[in-house]
Order: C-alpha cells, then structure tokens, then sequence
C-alpha cells in the first residue's frame, strides 16, 4: 500500500473552484481504482469520484458536470478539480486508493462560504 497526502483545500466562496492534489508515496500505475471521497459533517464517507488506471471515471450524482477527477501514473497524483462549489459541497476530501479496505491519506477540508 502506499501513503498518500492531499492538499489545495481551504476556504471557498459558492460558485468558484478548487483543485485538490493526492501525491503518493509510491507507484500508481499498478492500482486499478484511484479516488477522492469525501465526508460532510454528522455524514458518512461517500465515494465522489474515481478514475480506473485505463482513464475510465465515475462520479456521484450530485458532483456530475462540476467535479473532474484526473490521475498521472507517471507522477503517481491524483487531481480533483472542483468547479461550481456549493454549500453542500462542504467536507473533508480524503484520497483514496483501493476502496473502502485501501489506503487512505489524511484529508484536505473544503469550506464552502460567502
């Protein structure tokens, strides 16, 4: 398993954007289903998005057209760029290699305010 750190959380205003980097510790290439879930305060974990090592992505519902999950198995990241952020939007992120039973890194948290 690898360790993996997330950063570009921070404060953000509804409507604007934000990009959330997960740098591992070791290679990627290797491991089929990287990504970024997320949880809101007194909410569970959810999955909201994750790229396959191919470039095939999933995305929750509520995050389609808004949320890009990206992966560079040369540089072993994991990019999520958030557009439109609302208030519901509101979470830590956690990166995520794995699933549930994977790795987890520590969590960048995302402020949605005016």
């Amino acid at each position: 398993q690898v360790q993996l750190v997330e950063s570009g959380g921070g404060l953000v205003q509804p409507g604007g954007s934000l990009r959330l980097s997960c740098a591992a510790s070791g290679a990627i290439v290797g491991i089929y289903y990287m990504g970024w879930y997320r949880q809101a305060p007194g909410k569970q974990r959810e999955l909201g998005a994750r790229i396959s090592r191919n470039g095939f992505t999933d995305y929750l519902d509520s995050v389609k057209g808004r949320f890009t999950i990206s992966r560079d198995n040369a540089k072993n990241t994991v990019n999520l760029q958030i557009k439109i952020l609302k208030p519901e939007d509101k979470a830590v992120y956690y990166c995520n290699e794995g699933g549930p039973d994977g790795s987890w890194g520590q969590g960048t948290k995302v402020a949605v305010s005016s």
